[in-house]
């Protein structure tokens, strides 16, 4: 696949020409099997050997039978490339031989040709670290290709304020403006020249082409068909991909996407034949967060707390010297920096003063593990005024946090055997379908205390515990409350 632009003073150098050795008595000891003396007799005819790019094809009776398949070559040529300005150049070499009888294989040598022949260009070659990467037609394409590499990281005013920049002197600079952006340099990884080479006319690509080519590896992207049973894991797994590097080549794809028997996934693992790396310089206006600071206060009931002072983000100016590279920040340090305002700190007072029958707030999970088998809500056509507890390590039902009893006992509205717990802070908590109950009313207990054992007393499906709580006398979701 190759494809061509016009320019007026394009002309393209398609190597073939014919020689003929200079040794041709050499050539007739080596090939002919009588003495030299006999190459005058008149019983002698001559063959031609036929050599492309110095390797033998075969022989001939006459030169213009391979002129001609050459020259169908060139014509076939002109056909589908009528802008090119052919002209011929080495490639085909003969070596007579005379001999008593011609044994040459005409058809089997034409159609080794024909095998074998190509027609060459001269194109600028692209080489990277001494190696031909990619062909274009002449110097400018290819030139333009490696500024188009570039173009791909930064724009075309970044590059022409950088070739200003790059004459003016560095002490002189003005320092950035606020989140403004100064490329300082754009350059290629390794060392890339523009060389003339002789190629084949099929590997001369276009300048898009030769772009993708240079920042992918490749111009065909592999691609996937999703199969029963297939995962991104396994996919990225078969592949020698990791799972972020699958993500990376299919940009609409996340680590929670749902993948479809038969979609296409891209498989293709991206190793450019050249980075491009950006230097440059950033200013940033940057939020500084406050800090929260705590200070305990013994006179303070343990569990209260109140703000002294609110706390206020501060900001600063930043300028930042980064390295990226295809796109992606390598390294990032800062350069300057200026603060603009200060933080201030948020300030919180924390009670520490122990009241053992006055609960801190923050709710303990009332049994040892489990989960929760149904939440707060509407459930069988009423509402389920608290969470259900299943499943724990042991059945010991724990006060959540510290209070006095309230009640203790059996209930008869389906609790079965209930406790409630004042923990004198506006807060109350509700144990229901207990097996068995450990304290009394009027009893103060500390957050953690064993108060009864898990059942399924009253209206109860299984074992489990019913769990409520109130707040300054209105119900409120448990989990909103529970740490665990």
């Amino acid at each position: 696949m190759f494809s061509l632009n016009k320019k007026n003073n394009s002309k393209k150098l398609l190597l073939i020409k014919t020689t003929i050795a200079s040794a041709v008595a050499a050539s007739v000891i080596a090939f002919s099997s009588g003495p030299v003396a006999m190459a005058t007799s008149s019983k002698l005819t001559t063959v031609y050997h036929v050599y492309l790019n110095g390797t033998y094809i075969g022989n001939v009776t006459d030169k213009a039978i391979v002129d001609k398949i050459v020259a169908e070559k060139l014509d076939s040529m002109k056909e589908s490339i009528k802008d090119l300005n052919i002209k011929l150049g080495e490639q085909v070499q003969y070596v007579p031989e005379q001999v008593f009888s011609a044994n040459a294989n005409n058809q089997e040598t034409l159609q080794n040709l024909r095998n074998t022949f190509q027609v060459q260009a001269e194109a600028a070659a692209i080489v990277i670290d001494g190696a031909p990467v990619v062909y274009l037609e002449n110097k400018s394409a290819a030139e333009d290709v490696i500024k188009n590499l570039k173009l791909q990281y930064v724009t075309e005013q970044q590059l022409q304020d950088l070739e200003a920049l790059k004459s003016a002197d560095p002490s002189t600079l003005p320092a950035l403006n606020q989140n403004e952006t100064r490329i300082l340099n754009v350059s290629l990884s390794k060392n890339v020249s523009v060389e003339t080479k002789n190629v084949e006319l099929q590997k001369i690509v276009t300048p898009a082409e030769a772009v993708t080519l240079l920042q992918k590896g490749t111009l065909e992207e592999k691609k996937y068909a999703v199969q029963d049973g297939d995962a991104l894991e396994s996919i990225a797994h078969q592949n020698g991909l990791t799972v972020p590097e699958l993500l990376t080549l299919n940009p609409g794809l996340t680590a929670d996407s749902l993948i479809k028997i038969g979609q296409e996934i891209n498989i293709t693992a991206l190793k450019p034949y050249v980075d491009v790396i950006v230097e440059k310089e950033v200013n940033q206006n940057e939020t500084i967060p406050f800090e929260t600071q705590i200070e305990e206060d013994a006179n303070l009931p343990k569990g209260e707390k109140k703000v002294q002072q609110e706390g206020q983000n501060g900001s600063r100016s930043v300028t930042y010297h980064i390295s990226e590279q295809n796109g992606v920040a390598a390294q990032k340090s800062i350069t300057s920096e200026q603060i603009l305002q200060q933080p201030v700190n948020n300030i919180i007072i924390k009670g520490t003063k122990a009241i053992p029958s006055r609960g801190e707030g923050t709710l303990a999970w009332p049994t040892v593990g489990g989960y929760v088998s149904s939440e707060m809500g509407f459930r069988w056509g009423k509402k389920h005024k608290g969470i259900d507890i299943a499943r724990p390590s042991n059945l010991t039902i724990k006060a959540a946090d510290n209070g006095v009893v309230v009640s203790a006992g059996w209930d008869s509205g389906g609790y079965g055997n209930k406790v409630i717990i004042d923990h004198q802070n506006g807060m109350r908590t509700l144990y229901g379908h207990m097996s068995s109950i450990n304290v009394k009313a009027g009893q103060t207990v500390s957050k953690g205390t064993g108060i009864g054992v898990m059942g399924a007393t009253g209206d109860a499906t299984g074992v489990h515990l019913h769990f409520e709580v109130y707040k300054n006398g209105g119900l409120v979701n448990p989990l909103s409350y529970l740490s665990r």
